[in-house]
């Protein structure tokens, strides 16, 4: 890492619902609205944006733990705002709390781990996997 991230720091990653981010079995009378799985894949890039000016050529960063409570639904067409603040750093594990809003009200709260690692060496890892 160029620098370590101080607390506090905010990442933020901005989607419209779209027909993709639905859940899968809307019917029956259930709405067509936001997903979990997507609405984590959201908060974990937001995370990722707050890490990304801090990254070294060669670095990226993984997810290690996700703990999220979906506590509205969102429809398609809303805007959903959602941010991850750094709150603590041990090295290169960085922890976030993180935070979803649609345009009415809060969607989600929930906290993030992430690992900074070298890319290279994870590739490497997975391409001896996919050889055994």
């Amino acid at each position: 890492m160029k620098s370590v991230p101080k607390t506090g720091t905010v990442g933020e990653e901005k989607f419209i619902v779209r027909e993709q981010h639905l859940i899968d079995f809307a019917q029956d009378g259930m709405p067509r609205i936001l997903c979990t799985p997507w609405l984590i894949w959201f908060l974990e890039h937001a995370a990722r944006n707050a890490m990304r000016p801090l990254l070294e050529q060669g670095e990226s960063t993984v997810g290690v733990t996700v703990n999220v409570d979906h506590t509205a639904a969102t429809p398609i067409g809303n805007e959903v705002t959602c941010r991850a603040r750094v709150i603590y750093v041990d090295g290169p594990l960085i922890s976030f709390q993180l935070e979803a809003c649609d345009e009415h009200e809060s969607v989600a709260r929930g906290t993030h781990k992430l690992r900074v690692i070298e890319a290279a060496r994870l590739a490497r890892r997975v391409n001896k996997k996919m050889q055994q």
